[in-house]
């Protein structure tokens, strides 16, 4: 069930004197991520094929996540009203896919495949509190914040479906650390990069991942802040099963701060050698 709608959010306060053109890509390679949400409900519902509980649980994420990618969408129309949110949307799904010819996870285990989803939601999360935390243009603070609960109560769905397949499985720590880190890599992957691409450059413009990736992260990771990355520190420490409070957790979160800004200046350095 949705917790909002869009047709709740005050459109009418949009200001377009408020805002940031740095945000304006990542709002629209954003919004065909979200909008992507089904073709991953059908990937999860496959790999879960016996759990009626996980299958409608997926079911509900994923008409949650299209109507992220929907208020994104909309708000970048209203930001670049030059812009075709659903072309976009089909040249993106054109452009990358799900192999959803499946039965079981790419992670090894059931257990393995919600421990990647839980970072997902991670990200996401922390992502649109940083993009909320940014920008002073109201809708799209108010869309972002909106976005940011759902993906934080998304994060304890795949949680709590987690553990409970842990007490079949039995995925060690190191193993489920594994396969954390080996998600949090994925993120530049094709799937944002080619995000990128389709909303943000013509056609004529041929795909090259190292620029895509690099023209996304470097805007993205900007806009972080210490507060963020123990946020993300957190979860991904809950997630693996090491306590997320503590001495610990903010000597993690300092120093993932650290890795991110670093991160976000060596993709600023790709962007100006381009």
């Amino acid at each position: 069930m949705k917790h909002w709608r869009i047709e709740q959010m005050n459109w009418d306060r949009f200001d377009p004197r408020r805002v940031d053109p740095d945000i304006v890509p990542l709002v629209k390679a954003a919004s065909v991520v979200e909008r992507n949400g089904l073709d991953y409900a059908c990937y999860l519902k496959n790999v879960f094929a016996d759990d009626p509980d996980f299958s409608r649980a997926a079911d509900n994420w994923a008409q949650e996540e299209v109507q992220h990618g929907d208020a994104l969408g909309r708000w970048a129309m209203l930001a670049d009203p030059s812009w075709d949110y659903m072309a976009a949307f089909d040249r993106y799904r054109q452009s990358y896919r799900l192999d959803l010819d499946v039965d079981a996870s790419i992670r090894g285990s059931r257990t393995g495949e919600l421990i990647a989803r839980c970072m997902v939601e991670t990200g996401t999360s922390s992502f649109y509190t940083a993009l909320a935390d940014a920008t002073d243009e109201p809708v799209l603070r108010a869309i972002c914040r909106q976005i940011a609960a759902d993906e934080y109560r998304h994060f304890k769905l795949f949680y709590d479906h987690m553990h409970r397949y842990l007490q079949r499985e039995h995925l060690g720590v190191w193993q489920r650390t594994r396969i954390a880190l080996g998600r949090v890599t994925e993120s530049e992957d094709d799937e944002l990069a080619s995000a990128f691409h389709t909303t943000n450059e013509p056609s004529t413009v041929p795909y090259d991942h190292k620029r895509c990736i690099a023209a996304y992260m470097s805007r993205a990771l900007r806009f972080y802040q210490p507060r963020h990355a123990v946020r993300v520190t957190g979860m991904i420490l809950k997630t693996i099963g090491w306590t997320p409070h503590g001495r610990l957790h903010a000597l993690i979160a300092r120093a993932v701060y650290r890795l991110l800004m670093m991160r976000q200046r060596k993709f600023a350095r790709v962007m100006a050698v381009a």
